[in-house]
């Protein structure tokens, strides 16, 4: 299997660490993300990193007590970028000094002006004077380690670049990994560049080393794939059955919750063009009716999770021999399972699929994406052959309608929601939107409304429209359809569905709305 050159990103708690691994995956940079917790002298030598980076972070390393990388770090003899807390920790570690407060708090759009355009990785930079940034720091560095020289200051930061080149060794106060920082990917591209990164971290290479890895885990044993339809299920499943064949059987629970036709669109694709050993649990009637009349968003989730472990478990049961389970998780979520703090983390809302399914049912997991970012997971899809249609389709929830249909949960409402968001979507692709789109989708609403139609009186439910953009689904914002465009679809929606009356465009952005509804 290919020994890819590796970067670490030690995490000290940014909100936005995600985005660092995400930037370096597109300049084809495999890299890892660990909490400085673990990231142990031990831990520095077997990993054998090309090239460190130190993340951002909420605590002040003027606090004593205060998260810290190994010392070693510095003494390994690879290039190291410090962003923002990282920088700060750097210049603590290395004989400078950081203080709090004094009014040199930026938070947002800041403007940084070079002091020496120099620097290896400042090329491209500064072509027109000063760069924006994105700032979010209340301390400051008011004294760079020794070594180190100004490339860059801001009105916040008067160290807002250093660098001491001799030892490769870089930092800045901002943060290039948000888009908010326009040349920041340049940034990154420079430093892996000068790191020595060749970028051999290819889907083509993943793909073949995924099945290595799998026909080595899994040997002569049968696997079993929870299927949902979904792109990350499905992509695991085609790799899965690649790797061993036969040896998988998928279970696709079918829980009356997704879209017009989806459910059979699921078991056609993969009985007649992968010939991927299939079981269809169609259980709607099992979901649905546990679910009328309920309309807490927690206990929807929580009663389709429930369910879902039930009938999975039940089929599961019926295959003889298995010894596996395998998942589509992919790396946000192992990155999300890692508290940074080791204490508790404040519950958005809960997910279908955290379940326990291995504790329960006594099954080692074979979870081949875990490594991936969604966008990876739709290349490898690519990689695998499955069809474009399905690759790109916007993500949709576990729990699939349960959660675009606020209120209480009734067959004519999901039956309603149904026909208008086909309509919806089939809009959107004539307009030739569809690929702009993150993801759009209706959510039927608690209410009825009043309304008029040829000559009588109408008493129908009102609909929400919700279309947004985004890279990576942590912020979003509304696409900015033409009234134009919102006029014939809700025109159309009125005209095509009945039990709708109303129709509103959601253009709440997250945050401090969710994409979803519930």
């Amino acid at each position: 299997m290919t020994q890819h050159q590796r970067l670490l990103i030690i995490d000290f708690g940014s909100q936005v660490t995600q985005l660092i691994a995400r930037r370096l995956r597109e300049l084809s940079i495999y890299c890892e993300i660990h909490p400085y917790q673990k990231v142990t002298d031990a831990f520095l030598q077997d990993f054998a990193p090309k090239a460190i980076i130190f993340s951002g972070g909420p605590d002040s390393v003027t606090r004593e007590g205060s998260p810290r990388p190994p010392k070693s770090a510095f003494t390994l003899g690879v290039p190291i970028l410090g962003i923002c807390y990282g920088q700060q920790v750097m210049m603590q570690e290395l004989g400078g000094l950081v203080e709090s407060g004094h009014g040199t708090a930026e938070f947002g759009r800041a403007f940084v002006t070079p002091t020496d355009k120099s620097l290896s990785i400042l090329e491209g930079w500064f072509d027109a004077g000063q760069e924006q940034v994105w700032m979010s720091h209340g301390d400051h560095v008011s004294r760079i380690a020794p070594g180190f020289e100004v490339y860059g200051t801001s009105p916040g930061a008067p160290f807002a670049i250093t660098a001491d080149v001799a030892r490769h060794f870089y930092a800045v106060q901002f943060h290039p990994e948000v888009h908010h920082t326009p040349k920041g990917a340049k940034l990154y591209e420079n430093f892996v560049r000068l790191a020595g990164f060749t970028g051999d971290w290819t889907m083509a290479s993943y793909k073949d080393d995924a099945i290595a890895k799998i026909r080595a885990q899994v040997g002569d044993k049968r696997v079993i794939c929870g299927l949902s339809g979904g792109v990350d299920s499905s992509v695991a499943a085609v790799l899965i059955h690649e790797a061993i064949g036969d040896q998988l059987t998928c279970v696709f629970v079918d829980h009356g919750l997704m879209r017009l036709n989806e459910a059979d669109e699921v078991v056609s694709m993969f009985r007649d063009n992968y010939n991927i050993p299939l079981i269809h649990a169609d259980e709607a009637d099992l979901f649905i009716g546990a679910l009328e009349g309920v309309s807490d968003p927690e206990v929807k989730r929580k009663t389709i999770g429930k369910l879902f472990i039930d009938v999975f478990q039940r089929e599961a049961n019926k295959i003889e021999g298995a010894v596996f389970l395998a998942q589509g998780t992919l790396y946000p979520d192992v990155i999300e399972s890692v508290s940074f703090s080791g204490g508790p983390s404040v519950t958005i809302k809960s997910h279908h699929n955290v379940g326990g399914l291995p504790e329960k049912m006594g099954l080692k997991l074979v979870e081949p994406l875990r490594e991936l970012f969604k966008d990876e997971v739709r290349a490898l899809g690519r990689e695998l052959g499955l069809p474009e249609k399905f690759i790109g389709r916007h993500p949709f929830p576990g729990p699939g309608l349960a959660i675009r249909c606020p209120g209480e949960i009734t067959r004519e409402k999901l039956d309603i929601l149904r026909k208008a968001d086909a309509v919806y979507i089939d809009q959107i692709r004539k307009h030739g939107l569809y690929d702009e789109i993150w993801q759009a989708f209706v959510a039927i609403l608690p209410v009825k409304t009043v309304g008029v139609m040829g000559d009588g009186r109408t008493y129908d439910y009102a609909c929400a429209l919700r279309a947004v953009t985004s890279v990576d689904g942590m912020t979003a914002d509304y696409y900015p359809f033409s009234h134009d465009f919102l006029g014939e679809t809700a025109t159309r929606i009125i005209n095509e569905v009945k039990g709708i009356n109303r129709v509103t465009y959601d253009i709440t952005s997250k945050p401090p709305g969710t994409i979803e509804w519930e």
